[in-house]
């Protein structure tokens, strides 16, 4: 992977059973307090009486649209319950130009699809110097080794180092911008 200027790619490193769709969406909240403006998606997942996952949806973090990406196959099913429209929806949200006024890009889950099918988003983030932050589960972190070659950090579910990281990283974008924008710049 080739990329120019500063890098920004970090992962929130999480064991199964943790919840991270609600840790990143409560950074979101508070990156959105800031006045961060946010991109990419976030997973939202409703439970039933029993606890168990009944319906998966993830959310555009710029217009807050829902597209929901699982179908109820009934409680006996054991097939896959995602999608392909929801999953084609969202590909196409996230095949799009990345506005001029984006400052983060959040997308809930690196796993071994990202690796392959949003390959192309990263790197388009990475290569406009936007900072991406996604999450990781220990089976999928060779991947993203892979995938990153040593351009990311990861980091701890501590939510005031990843807002730290995400406020320090925002923080330099715009102050990349401004100097592109100065005459002397």
């Amino acid at each position: 992977m080739t990329t120019t200027g500063t890098v920004r790619l970090a992962a929130v490193v999480y064991d199964a059973g943790f919840k991270i769709d609600d840790f990143l969406g409560r950074i979101a909240g508070r990156l959105r307090a800031d006045r961060t403006n946010l991109a990419w998606v976030l997973q939202e997942n409703a439970r039933d009486d029993t606890g168990v996952c009944s319906a998966m949806t993830l959310v555009d973090l710029g217009s807050q649209r829902r597209f929901r990406i699982s179908q109820d196959l009934g409680t006996q099913a054991e097939g896959c319950r995602l999608d392909a429209q929801g999953l084609a929806e969202i590909g196409a949200l996230l095949d799009r130009p990345l506005g001029r006024d984006v400052e983060l890009l959040m997308l809930n889950r690196f796993g071994t699809a990202e690796g392959g099918g949003l390959r192309s988003a990263f790197v388009r983030a990475m290569e406009a110097r936007v900072p991406v932050l996604t999450a990781v589960r220990p089976p999928y972190i060779e991947a993203w080794s892979k995938f990153h070659g040593r351009l990311a950090v990861d980091l701890a579910t501590d939510p005031d180092a990843v807002l730290a990281w995400c406020r320090v990283s925002v923080g330099e974008l715009r102050a990349a911008r401004r100097s592109e924008m100065s005459p002397t710049g």
